[in-house]
């Protein structure tokens, strides 16, 4: 099948990334990523979560990180909330996207934001349903589309249900994700077929952690059948909460460098995006787990 002429990063490090980090960053030190990578290029930048700091506290001060952004033309700043008081905070601190998170685990969902699936898509109608009155973009995360880290393999059906279920809502676009990055391509392939006979391919978008290195290889195998959404984190950030010293989050670079050798536009700079990640990198006192990063650092030094 033909390759997308062109992708969309969703770059997910400031949000996603950054709340599995062990070390919480300042809003100083986010807000400048956030600017940093909206400076390389990138469209759509997630900026903060509005969650309880009891269970993320990584993500505290989301409201000031907004306030104290200075947005560029064109760019998108979607922030995560569980619920309708986290959706009302998210608009009084000025947000217009918003994201909202299920999961195609039942245990997970139960472990990770302590109701089952069901409850979890009631929650978020009335938020769908209001950000819809309100004008406000909603894209909807499905979690453990290949894998969960308590049940095993997670059945095609199930993630299309789900998936389904957040597109009736009103959800723009449904990311897909690999959460314990299990996946391999023909798995993700087969997933990704299933779901699309319920969801509109091009509101679809690919999510995947690269715990066992597979990443850039399910997302190759995920163009090819017609998506041309990819979600990825600078510099690797997340690591994988379920598997210790396990890589998490796809990185922007390795994604970028993927893509511009395939000829798919971006319009992003890569050079750019890695400076971001060395700087966030330094702040978390580690190395960028970019394989790209790592190769540009080397060659200019």
């Amino acid at each position: 099948m033909t390759l997308p002429s062109r992708v969309t990063v969703v770059e997910v490090g400031p949000r996603d990334g950054l709340q599995n980090e062990a070390r919480p960053v300042s809003v100083d030190d986010r807000v400048e990523l956030i600017e940093s990578l909206a400076a390389a290029g990138l469209l759509v930048v997630e900026a903060g979560a509005f969650v309880s700091p009891k269970w993320v506290p990584q993500m505290a001060g989301s409201d000031e990180v907004l306030g104290r952004l200075t947005r560029r033309p064109g760019v998108r700043y979607p922030v995560l909330v569980p619920n309708m008081k986290g959706y009302e905070r998210a608009r009084a601190a000025g947000a217009d996207e918003i994201a909202v998170f299920g999961a195609a685990s039942e245990t997970f969902s139960q472990r990770n934001i302590n109701c089952s699936i069901a409850e979890s898509l009631e929650r978020f109608a009335p938020v769908a349903e209001q950000a819809g009155a309100d004008g406000v973009r909603v894209r909807g995360y499905v979690s453990c589309v290949l894998g969960c880290p308590y049940e095993g393999p997670v059945e095609p059906d199930k993630v299309a249900e789900v998936s389904a279920r957040l597109f009736e809502m009103g959800c723009a676009e449904i990311s897909l994700g690999d959460t314990i990055g299990v996946g391999t391509p023909g798995k993700a392939r087969a997933m990704l077929d299933t779901v699309a006979g319920h969801v509109p391919m091009e509101r679809l978008a690919v999510h995947f952690h690269d715990t066992y290195g597979q990443a850039l290889a399910n997302v190759l195998a995920c163009l090819e059948m017609g998506v041309a959404t990819v979600d990825s984190a600078v510099a690797g950030l997340g690591g994988c909460p379920y598997a210790k010293g396990a890589s998490g989050n796809l990185a922007t670079e390795d994604l970028l460098y993927m893509l511009r050798g395939l000829g798919i536009e971006t319009g992003v700079d890569l050079d750019s995006v890695a400076a971001a990640g060395r700087v966030i990198s330094d702040r978390l006192g580690r190395q960028p787990a970019s394989k790209v990063a790592q190769a540009l650092a080397a060659r200019s030094g």
